[in-house]
């Protein structure tokens, strides 16, 4: 299956860009004095965070993306204090009081 060659330039400059920014900050926790076990560290928890955000808190998509087994992912967490619920606290719905009634929601929406 070939590859449209627009999609593929942009995921080239896109690659390009998070590299850009990657460097930037390594440079920046050098610079603040980090040092190397603790950049990695932080590195892997929010790179973990992150796929976990992803696949809403399921830890065994989680897994597979990230190519390990879900045990080995549950001992990564616990080892970088990374803790499920604090993932899954984030991807909670806001409480009734703030959530948009649905009747306005579509009012709104019809009268735009």
């Amino acid at each position: 299956m070939a590859r449209c060659p627009v999609a593929t330039a942009s995921l080239i400059e896109q690659e390009v860009e998070v590299k850009r920014e990657l460097d930037s900050l390594v440079t920046q926790m050098h610079s603040s004095g980090m040092r190397y076990e603790e950049a990695v560290r932080e590195f892997k928890r929010q790179y973990l965070r992150e796929v976990l955000v992803t696949h809403r808190g399921n830890q065994c998509k989680a897994a597979e993306e990230l190519g390990m087994h879900r045990n080995t992912l549950s001992r990564a967490m616990a080892e970088l204090g990374l803790d499920l619920a604090e993932v899954r606290a984030t991807l909670k719905r806001p409480p009734r009081s703030e959530r948009p009634v649905l009747s306005t929601v579509r009012s709104l929406y019809r009268q735009g």
